[in-house]
């Protein structure tokens, strides 16, 4: 016997809109022939019709923190391949993604060569703390560089530095890539000044952090700088084959098509 379909009474669908509750009727219908199989009480049906209305104004909201961070939408936990041929400490990881380095305000550093990675692993911990409400902001240490340069030109500098210096979470990409002048030497030790004990930083690089100093302008402000974010960091070295690998394009073996049987005419 077929069940028939359940309709929701249009009286009820313009409530739900006034409550603002309007996309709950893409699942009403649903969850009511659920309830009704499984003769779920009104409130057993209450508590998943809610439920479901929680768990997508929460990935709405993440996925709105998200883009408002700068963070690759791709490179979430769950797209991460765990089949790569990398190696990293597995309990430094786990203890990274349990968040408790933010609520500490403590740093992490993504170490390791070209390709692991780094990028990919530090951008999934960003989008872990967007779905927990925290505060994330991710750039590339170049390009933030050269914004902070531009912003001392149309007075926007302080309020640029108010932003990186006040976020629950900042991620610096490519740290060290390329040598910083006396002006972004500064500013890297401003930002490691103000957020010590106060918020964390991720950094990755391809460089180890007793490297960093080497390609800074000024020693005194790089040594201060640098010795802030190593007190209170972990340290994730990946170290294996490039993770982009898998990016590359490849051509798919063509499937043989299968050979046509002939039929036996009867004699």
């Amino acid at each position: 016997m077929t069940t028939p379909a359940l309709t929701v009474d249009p009286e009820l669908k313009a409530l739900m809109r006034r409550l603002k509750l309007g996309r709950l009727l893409d699942t009403l219908p649903e969850r009511l022939a659920l309830a009704r199989q499984h003769d779920l009480t009104h409130t057993q049906f209450l508590e998943q019709l809610f439920s479901d209305e929680v768990q997508r104004r929460d990935s709405t909201s993440a996925g709105l923190r998200a883009r408002v961070a700068k963070l690759d939408p791709s490179m979430t936990l769950e797209a991460w391949d765990d089949t790569a041929a990398i190696t990293y400490d597995r309990a430094v990881w786990a203890e990274l993604v349990s968040m408790r380095f933010v609520d500490q305000a403590r740093n992490a550093f993504v170490l390791g060569p070209v390709g692991v990675g780094k990028t990919f692993l530090a951008t999934a911990l960003g989008h872990i703390a967007c779905r927990r409400r925290i505060g994330v902001h991710f750039e590339r240490a170049d390009r933030l560089h050269k914004r902070l340069k531009a912003a001392r030109l149309d007075a926007s500098y302080d309020a640029e530095m108010r932003k990186l210096i006040g976020v629950d979470l900042l991620l610096i990409d490519d740290f060290a890539l390329q040598p910083l002048d006396a002006t972004e030497t500064a500013d890297f030790y401003e930002i490691c000044v103000e957020r010590h004990h106060q918020a964390a930083t991720v950094l990755t690089s391809n460089r180890d952090p007793s490297e960093w100093l080497a390609v800074m302008a000024d020693p005194m402000l790089a040594q201060s700088a640098v010795d802030r974010l190593k007190s209170a960091a972990w340290e994730l070295v990946i170290e294996g084959e490039s993770y982009r690998q898998r990016e590359k394009p490849s051509i798919a073996t063509p499937t043989a098509p299968p050979t046509p049987t002939r039929r036996r005419r009867r004699a």
